[in-house]
């Protein structure tokens, strides 16, 4: 078999193996995130990893904002899943802070995820609208459309 046809198919299974493992890895994320929302509010605090592993945190929290449960998923791969972390139970959410102990004991990238879900609870507490941004390969199709028109105008004008 040509050695071209080969390195294609691992290619393309690679492909298929990560779409079914990116699959479980949003129905782990919707279950957990379904277990914690019965308990009461959610706040999620997210933080990407360029080289490193991204890390997103959950929070059950009850009406005084006092965290139920906590679940942290951390990691490069879609292999990454959710662990709970209890040692943030019984805690105000708004009382931490990078300074406080059970935060500053994580590593730089979780003590973000951390203040990043405390800083979006206090906003929608506060009634603020939290945009997400433009996924990155949308704005690929920006540019290229405005490439496209300004290759247009030049021939436009030079004619």
């Amino acid at each position: 078999m040509n050695p071209l046809y080969v390195m294609g198919l691992l290619a393309v299974g690679a492909y298929l193996l990560q779409i079914i493992f990116g699959m479980q890895q949003i129905k782990h994320f919707n279950q957990t995130y379904q277990a914690l929302r019965q308990q009461g509010k959610v706040a999620i605090g997210r933080r990407a990893g360029k080289v490193q592993a991204g890390t997103i945190i959950m929070f059950a929290l009850s009406n005084e904002g006092v965290i139920i449960e906590g679940a942290k998923m951390q990691g490069v791969t879609v292999l990454a899943k959710f662990k709970g972390i209890p040692a943030f139970k019984g805690i105000k959410i708004m009382d931490l802070s990078p300074n406080h102990p059970l935060v500053a004991k994580e590593n730089k990238l979780t003590q973000k995820t951390i203040l990043n879900a405390q800083e979006i609870y206090r906003r929608v507490n506060q009634g603020e609208i939290i945009e997400e941004p433009a996924a990155p390969i949308l704005n690929i199709g920006l540019k290229l459309s405005i490439l496209k028109t300004t290759i247009y105008n030049k021939f436009r004008r030079s004619v």
